[in-house]
């Protein structure tokens, strides 16, 4: 028998170090060629890591959240033969099972990524989740279990405080949670009247791309002064004209919300106001103006926010702009988007769709200089021809860099896209 040593890999060009996100793997675990041993975040996109080789995992070199270069140490096997490695084991990393328990503890919860291990699902119906209550861990013992299982008890409404695990250091499996459901004790949550205060604090490690997001946003927010313009758009006959187009439209066409409506007028407003599409280089002072309308689309995943990219959008039709945001949304969702799609854009869309309120206050996505915020649509009444009548009315909420691009020129760009929206016609004209 012999050790094998498995570094991190070479991922892409010019990447140096990554974020373990996740371990699929645990020490004394047997796993095959090509297993996921590791999944690791750039940027924002995830990598799962396959073993090269047969073998036994017997010592993990890192933590889900620790940042880690490219070449350094990852993981080391037992394998058959004599292996490639016979180097130490340093004595500051997780050797054992106790330690990668402790570990665990520390890691009371991770964040999921987009390719997490998938995992058998739990029937959520009210025979799954019985009102048997378990008895729950004494105040202060924190149950361990990999990312996955969390994952798995919190689709089932679980806690795992009720769950008994019978790993090393009471470590819960799958195993020991499917257990726990087929015996009927599947407690989701402590009664709502037991007269004793609830003092649990869960610990949450911000990590993967919530940590991403939550770096680039602190960063924007010290480095760029925005200002916000909100302006009131009447969608009443565009939303006519969509529900017309809906209703014609053929098999093979994608069902049109109002974002490729959006896209549309926000590209061709950018002809006019050219400005508005640019990166700005504030290390160089340099504004990248770009002919070309790459237009992000803010799109939240169960993971956190990421921003797909609809490149060319001035080359695209109303029903190509919609099959392509319907695309990117869906390769977001399930963990395919390439690396690519998620870079380039010039300018940015945001909305919070039916849920997005009267006013809000969009950040921008740095480098670029301006982004558009979409509100809900409601019925408002409005006073026309000596009267009121209900017409439909959205909000639309934007944010500039006020070092690229001055109040006015804001405010004629939205103007612009204003006009367009209320006179949906001209969407299909030439400027």
């Amino acid at each position: 028998m012999g050790n094998y040593l498995i570094n991190v890999p070479d991922i892409g060009e010019g990447i140096a170090e990554v974020e373990i996100v996740e371990w699929p793997v645990n020490i004394g675990d047997s796993i095959e060629e090509d297993d996921i041993i590791c999944v690791v975040m750039t940027d924002k996109a995830t990598v799962e890591i396959p073993s090269p080789v047969d073998g036994e995992i017997t010592w993990l070199g890192s933590e889900a959240g620790d940042l880690i270069a490219v070449g350094e140490k990852l993981v080391r096997l037992q394998v058959e033969g004599e292996g490639n490695d016979t180097g130490e084991i340093s004595e500051a990393q997780p050797r054992t099972v106790a330690d990668v328990a402790k570990v665990e503890v520390k890691l009371e919860a991770k964040v999921e990524t987009t390719q997490a291990v998938t995992t058998p699902t739990i029937s959520s119906t009210p025979t799954a989740v019985a009102a048997t209550v378990g008895i729950p861990r004494p105040e202060g013992e924190k149950p361990i279990a990999p990312p996955a299982v969390r994952q798995r008890a919190r689709n089932a409404g679980i806690d795992l405080n009720f769950v008994r695990g019978t790993g090393p250091a009471n470590r819960i499996s799958h195993e020991d949670l499917d257990n726990f459901i087929a015996g009927g004790s599947s407690k989701a949550a402590a009664p709502s009247h037991t007269g004793i205060a609830n003092t649990a604090i869960e610990q949450i490690k911000v990590i993967g791309l919530r940590r991403k997001i939550a770096k680039v946003m602190q960063d924007t927010m010290q480095r760029l002064p925005h200002f916000t313009y909100v302006e009131e758009v009447d969608v009443t006959e565009l939303e006519l004209l969509r529900a017309k187009l809906n209703k014609n439209r053929r098999d093979d066409q994608p069902k049109l919300t109002i974002l490729p409506f959006i896209i549309k007028a926000l590209e061709k407003a950018i002809k006019v106001y050219p400005e508005m599409s640019s990166r700005f280089d504030d290390v160089e002072n340099i504004v990248h103006r770009y002919a070309a309308a790459h237009i992000g689309i803010a799109t939240q995943t169960d993971n956190g926010l990421v921003v797909p990219v609809v490149k060319h959008a001035e080359a695209l039709d109303i029903w190509q702009a919609a099959a392509e945001v319907k695309r990117l949304a869906m390769a977001c969702r399930d963990g395919s988007v390439k690396r690519e799609e998620l870079s380039g854009s010039t300018i940015t869309i945001t909305s919070l769709g039916p849920m997005g309120g009267i006013v809000t206050t969009p950040v921008i996505n740095a480098p670029e200089v301006a982004i558009v915020g979409i509100n809900k649509i409601t019925k408002r009444p409005v006073w026309q021809d000596g009267a009121f009548i209900p017409r439909d009315i959205m909000n639309l909420s934007s944010s500039f860099d006020h070092r690229i691009i001055d109040g006015w020129e804001a405010t004629l760009f939205i103007q612009q896209i204003k006009s367009l929206l209320e006179s949906p016609a001209t969407l299909f004209m030439d400027l």
